[in-house]
């Protein structure tokens, strides 16, 4: 691989990082960049699982002090997170190419559309606090994020604003941490057992610390209304993207 391909990684490894962290769709940009760096299907995919880690750690290094003052349940989502991403990963690797990549872009899209209904499904559900159903529902993700990924971050950021009363930052850290750690049990399977291409991970993942320190200050300053709407709609074109590509 030639220093301008890693290059190109590290670039893309923050777009990815930033991106990622404000909208929740990392690999749309860094999936893509590394099949254009000739990786094939399967090796992109782990190595963008291992590079991703680094936007969670980013992101939590620099503002995961707010998510702090309820330290039991953001353990008991951290465990959560975790599990689903090494049963995820496990997936990948035993079954069949595209047993479940076909259901991917429906539930990218639901997801998205579920951003843009927030506030409707905010009022819909009564403003209800659902913990357990943010935990059973972030499970499925997990596992989801641990198998393929692409869009998983939209799905957490939905699930965290329709069950919760948490505003758009703090959802968007929470998503943040929750993808990271199933982003990182996914890595150590995928370490130990997967193709990983770890020259193309580690200039991808620098890049992806730089992205994820640099977004939670800027996710603070956005205006919640407008940055809803944009994380709908990028979510609905990515999963046209996984549909037809």
């Amino acid at each position: 691989m030639t220093l301008s391909t890693l290059a190109l990684l590290t670039v893309a490894g923050f777009g990815a990082g930033l991106v990622g962290y404000i909208t929740g769709l990392a690999s749309l940009v860094s999936y893509p960049a590394l099949l254009l760096a000739g990786l094939p299907p399967l090796a992109a995919n782990v190595t963008n699982t291992v590079a991703l880690v680094s936007v969670g750690v980013g992101s939590t290094a620099r503002a995961g002090s707010s998510l702090l003052d309820d330290r039991r349940r953001l353990t008991v989502l951290g465990a959560i997170a975790v599990v689903g991403g090494l049963i995820g990963a496990g997936v990948l690797l035993l079954s069949p190419a595209g047993s479940f990549e076909a259901v991917v872009p429906v539930l990218v899209a639901l997801a998205a559309v579920a951003v843009l209904a927030q506030p409707v499904l905010r009022r819909a559900a009564g403003h209800r606090e659902m913990p357990t159903v943010f935990a059973v529902c972030s499970f499925a993700v997990a596992i989801y994020g641990g198998y393929f990924g692409a869009g998983a971050g939209v799905i957490f950021l939905a699930l965290a604003l329709i069950t919760s009363a948490q505003p758009l930052w703090r959802a968007t850290l929470l998503k943040s941490a929750l993808l990271g750690l199933s982003n990182l049990s996914a890595a150590v399977l995928f370490a130990i057992t997967g193709p990983v291409h770890w020259v193309a991970a580690v200039a991808m993942g620098i890049g992806c610390l730089a992205g994820g320190w640099a977004g939670p200050p800027i996710v603070a300053r956005l205006p919640a209304g407008p940055l809803r709407v944009v994380i709908g709609f990028a979510g609905l074109g990515l999963a046209v993207w996984l549909a037809i590509r």
